[in-house]
């Protein structure tokens, strides 16, 4: 069973969370290729996975996670972030889930310990996903680049 309190605590917590994300990635010596993205918009676009991460982890389809990450590839690509940024930047999306949540679950019973391990495979299942769906928009807008020249 799925750990309701985790998914509430993240999505109470995103607007936190998007701070702490930005900020690792002002950090992140592999940043560089994200300066055309103006921070708000990335703050915006990390608030709303977090702040929904339960609707994307038990109602969304694989073909709406697909739909919004291959839009977020296509978009990216096109304000000239390179792939292995944009890689870079889930990655780090997750990482700083799991310090947010272990910052923040401490001293957790045994069998509670059972539902965040079926969270922890459908946040890593979601986030897996999202890598390859805005990889596959990243071709697509590249495949149209080539397309028309």
């Amino acid at each position: 069973m799925l750990s309701l309190r985790l998914v509430r605590l993240i999505e109470d917590h995103a607007e936190e969370l998007a701070g702490g994300l930005i900020e690792r990635l002002r950090q992140s010596a592999r940043r560089a290729g994200y300066l055309p993205v103006p921070e708000e918009e990335l703050r915006q676009a990390t608030i709303g996975i977090y702040r929904h991460l339960g609707d994307w982890l038990l109602t969304k389809t694989d073909t709406e996670i697909e739909k919004r990450f291959v839009q977020a590839g296509r978009t990216y690509a096109q304000q000239g972030v390179e792939l292995a940024t944009f890689v870079w930047a889930l990655i780090i999306t997750k990482e700083n889930l799991w310090s947010f949540l272990q910052s923040h679950a401490q001293g957790e019973r045994v069998p509670e310990l059972y539902g965040e391990l079926e969270f922890v495979r459908l946040v890593d299942r979601f986030f897996d996903r999202a890598i390859y769906y805005a990889a596959l928009g990243y071709q697509h807008a590249e495949d149209k680049t080539e397309t028309a020249a």
